[in-house]
């Protein structure tokens, strides 16, 4: 491994994230989405993107030579051999979502930055405290549901999802049938049980057009309309690659959209 590695390669983007979060710029890197999300668009500017997770060109990579190449293990498996006769490799066991801490401090280990990382997460708590004093200043303790749609599902994130765990370190609260973990921090959705998103608040988030027109859909369920959060205005739509981004720019992100959302918009202030 090098001690500090000029020409680092992701294919993760929770790793591409923490890179960054490290002061740490890959030179390449594999996306999930179609679209940046604004956390992480103006570093994509000047990066060579790899393809998508499931299969980054292994060519580009040759040419680009790397001296370190990060992932997570699920998705370099396959190609691990080939990966490593190119640069250092080293995969995760990344566990889904759920996960997210472990693969920050993990990244952090690997690039030499551990008392760097302490100030990222000394950051990400002093930002959780400042959310919860400005609830706490406007009397507001809001249950918060999210719901978002990928690939032809509608699904919840639950507590122990990526935003699942940045909701519950602000105390906020969630539907009781959110308010649980699971493995993989995520359920499906179906319409019958559209009530399972019932709250104070609702954030929703699409990946793309086929997703948002899931949304639109479901907004034709007669049980829409009974929703708290519909009733009272109070339903408001979320990027879905920062709210299920899995890393620290990520979770600035949401935390952007909390204060947004729960304490500049709150109707009562």
């Amino acid at each position: 491994m090098p001690n500090r590695p000029q020409r680092v390669i992701t294919l993760s983007v929770p790793s591409l994230g923490n890179a960054i979060a490290l002061g740490v710029k890959p030179i390449a890197t594999i996306v999930y989405f179609d679209e940046p999300p604004p956390y992480l668009a103006e570093h994509l500017n000047s990066m060579q993107i790899l393809g998508k997770e499931e299969q980054p060109s292994l060519e580009k990579i040759v040419a680009l030579k790397p001296d370190l190449i990060i992932g997570i293990k699920y998705s370099t498996e396959a190609i691990y051999t080939q990966l490593s006769q190119i640069a250092p490799t080293v995969a995760d066991d990344w566990d889904g979502y759920p996960s997210w801490r472990e693969h920050f401090d993990f990244v952090a280990n690997v690039l030499g930055k551990t008392d760097l990382a302490q100030q990222v997460w000394s950051r990400y708590y002093q930002r959780i405290e400042s959310l919860k004093n400005a609830l706490e200043k406007i009397q507001q303790n809001p249950e918060v549901s999210f719901v978002h749609t990928c690939c032809g599902t509608i699904d919840l994130d639950l507590k122990n999802s990526f935003n699942g765990g940045i909701l519950a370190d602000a105390g906020l609260r969630r539907p009781p049938t959110q308010a649980i973990p699971v493995d993989g921090g995520i359920v499906k959705l179906s319409e019958e049980r559209l009530m399972d998103i019932d709250g104070d608040i609702l954030f929703v988030a699409a990946d793309g057009a086929e997703a948002a027109q899931t949304i639109t859909e479901l907004k034709q369920n007669p049980l829409w309309q009974k929703l708290r959060a519909v009733q009272n205005d109070r339903v408001y739509p979320v990027n879905y690659p920062t709210w299920r981004g899995g890393n620290p720019l990520a979770a600035d992100g949401v935390i952007d959209d909390l204060f947004k959302y729960l304490v500049d918009d709150d109707p009562s202030v």
